[in-house]
């Protein structure tokens, strides 16, 4: 009679960890793509909203007074108390006391309501641009070409630029592109 030997498996067979290697690796060639570009899409998404709010702020601006901010000087008015607005037309900061400031029909702006004399406003909460999440600029470049289809600067990315005349508002960079292949000025 002969004697059959049982033997106690202990442990995988070279065969099961190749196969749980590539499981593994199949797995993390699907889930790392997934965690890499969330960044790129956070900016992107943090863009559309930047100038979904100051876009907002612009077209409200312009039913009230019938021209978009900074097309005219902030400064004038009586602004007994409060901070009168400073900024000249065409400029950055008419651009911002006309949007966080109140404002009269004629776009002078003050700090203070004063009682009717300034009924129009504020248009965002505080008075400072965002900058721009993918350029980290918050520079305002403000035009007077009336060109609906204006594009950024196609040499550096900026912050924003505003067109007077039009009251379109984009991001000023014709530079980089998203994901999609769109210029970041098309947003």
């Amino acid at each position: 009679m002969s004697k059959r030997v049982i033997r106690d498996q202990h442990g995988f067979t070279l065969v099961e960890l190749l196969i749980v290697v590539i499981i593994l690796a199949i797995l993390a060639a699907i889930v790392v793509p997934q965690f890499s570009s969330p960044t790129e899409q956070a900016r992107v998404s943090s863009l559309d909203a930047t100038l979904g709010d100051v876009r907002a702020a612009i077209d409200l601006y312009y039913q009230q007074h019938g021209h978009y901010p900074s097309a005219v000087a902030a400064s004038g008015g009586t602004c007994t108390g409060g901070t009168a607005g400073a900024g000249a037309a065409d400029s950055e900061a008419a651009f911002l006391d006309q949007l966080a400031f109140y404002t009269n029909a004629a776009g002078q702006a003050c700090s203070l309501q004063l009682s009717g004399a300034f009924p129009y406003g504020p248009y965002l909460k505080k008075r400072t641009l965002s900058a721009n999440p993918l350029t980290q600029s918050s520079k305002l470049v403000i035009v007077n070409d009336g060109n609906l289809v204006m594009s950024g600067n196609s040499s550096t990315a900026g912050g924003w630029k505003l067109d007077n005349v039009t009251g379109r508002f984009i991001a000023d960079d014709h530079v980089n592109k998203d994901t999609g292949g769109s210029f970041y000025d098309t947003h």
